[in-house]
């Protein structure tokens, strides 16, 4: 069983021969169906033509002849057309009078006594008041037959005219022979050439295909040339944009790896250096070994902190982190997170103040909102100076609760605004008054707090940053109406 090309060039050369090669040969079929029909005609019209004389001169004959018997014989000797037979038959079937070869005037074949009897035979089951019209095989040459009536007093007969159609049928063989020659001949070259213009035309393509073959997970800075203005520009650029899409993923996944690495190994170095240090000295207080386990346990606290934000962080790319759809209410949410880490603030020397005048129930996770409102207000807490307040204003605005948490810190300078809520992004340690291993922060906390709050159809932006205040502002969409 044939196969279907699966190349495409070979395709669009086959479907453009196909589409080239139907048309062409219903339009030759119809030329020549055509131009078999006009010369038929033409050659009924000569066998009329030639009739219509004889019955002329077979009419002045008479006048001059004993009887119409010897009349149709002596116009059959007398009257000759080239390439032309004439017969006269009774209404009995009988032949009365029938044209013999003449070396001058007859030089196309003679019909046979057979062919002469299938052509009487054929008129004679018909009816003599009718003109016929008809073609009769003679084995070589077949004869265009054409009879009318012919009558003589009361007597009725029946004149015909062969003509033989060698010549014709020849020249429609010619014909034939020369559409099926030529017509092969011109799709063969369509073809070829329709391969060379699919190959043309589909070369981009080629070296699309070459150059992406190239590209890999090291190399998706390079791209696709892109040149022309067809449809394979758009494409070009489409894969460019999925390669700069995958090249930035790649870029994030390699920083993301490497920022984890180094965030993990400074609590693991601590660990391995206090174990260390603890077990190669032999005599040793209990207040040493207090101090060494206090230090591994600060550690293994931020270690297991880094591990949490990391899974939640992973859970959520992979869309396994939902939130919860539940009536809460916000207010409740943001005082519980203040009172949560007013002692922290307190130990530090920074006042917090939240400022929730306002009932707002919403549909979100309390502890996911929770977890926002925490990170938020360790962050402005941390890079707040010794007397500095954090406040918390909770408003409404066109159908969506805005909670503000504003710090008076340095502030983030304007080169670092941008990547704020990178993961394992931080500001220059400078900003921060608590740089110890126990309190530092990896740089995950704003990064989980933003996607916490794209979870609940919400934003988190940094609304404000300059020497003396900070302001993250969270936008979450508020119910319809509250509960009664």
């Amino acid at each position: 069983m044939p196969r279907w090309p699966t190349s495409l060039r070979a395709r669009l050369t086959l479907w453009y021969t196909l589409l080239l090669g139907l048309p062409l040969a219903v339009f030759a079929v119809a030329c020549y169906v055509v131009f078999a029909q006009t010369l038929q005609a033409r050659t009924d019209r000569f066998i009329g033509d030639a009739l219509t004389a004889f019955a002329r001169e077979l009419a002045a004959e008479r006048r001059a002849a004993s009887s119409a018997t010897a009349a149709m014989r002596t116009t059959v000797d007398e009257v000759r057309f080239r390439d032309l037979h004439i017969a006269i038959l009774d209404s009995a079937g009988g032949v009365v009078a029938m044209s013999s070869p003449s070396d001058a005037d007859v030089p196309d074949p003679h019909p046979t006594a057979d062919v002469s009897r299938r052509i009487v035979d054929s008129l004679r089951a018909r009816d003599l008041a009718t003109t016929l019209a008809l073609t009769v095989s003679g084995g070589d040459v077949a004869y265009r037959v054409l009879s009318r009536p012919l009558v003589d007093g009361g007597a009725r007969y029946r004149l015909s005219g062969a003509y033989a159609l060698g010549d014709i049928e020849a020249m429609l063989a010619r014909i034939r022979a020369m559409f099926l020659v030529a017509i092969p001949l011109l799709l063969l070259s369509a073809a070829g050439g329709g391969y060379l213009l699919a190959k043309r035309s589909l070369a981009p393509v080629a070296s699309m295909t070459a150059r992406a073959a190239e590209i890999s997970a090291t190399t998706l800075h390079e791209r696709l040339p892109v040149g022309g203005g067809d449809e394979l520009v758009a494409l070009a650029r489409v894969v460019n944009d999925l390669l700069d899409r995958l090249d930035h993923a790649f870029a994030q996944q390699r920083r993301f790896v490497a920022d984890a690495s180094h965030e993990l190994r400074t609590p693991t170095a601590i660990l391995r250096t206090e174990a260390d240090v603890t077990l190669s000295r032999e005599h040793r207080t209990e207040a040493d070994y207090r101090a060494s386990v206090e230090v591994m346990q600060d550690a293994a606290r931020r270690l297991t902190r880094i591990v949490d934000d990391l899974f939640l962080l992973a859970r959520a790319d992979a869309g396994h982190l939902v939130a919860r759809r539940e009536l809460v209410y916000l207010d409740e949410i943001v005082d519980d997170a203040s009172r949560a880490v007013r002692s922290v603030a307190e130990q530090r020397g920074v006042r917090v103040a939240a400022r929730e005048a306002l009932e707002a129930p919403l549909h979100g996770d309390a502890d996911l909102l929770g977890r926002l409102f925490l990170n938020l207000l360790d962050n402005a807490i941390k890079y707040s100076p010794d007397g500095g307040t954090v406040t918390v204003d909770l408003t409404r605005d066109d159908g969506r609760y805005v909670v503000a948490v504003a710090d008076e810190g340095t502030g983030i300078p304007a080169d670092a605004q941008e990547r704020v809520f990178e993961r394992f992004f931080r500001v220059d340690t400078a900003r921060s008054r608590s740089e110890n291993s126990a309190t530092r922060g990896a740089g995950l906390g704003l990064a989980i707090a933003r996607r916490i709050a794209e979870m609940h159809g919400g934003r988190l932006d940094l609304a404000e940053s300059r020497p003396g205040r900070t302001v993250f502002r969270v936008s979450l969409p508020a119910v319809v109406s509250s509960p009664a």
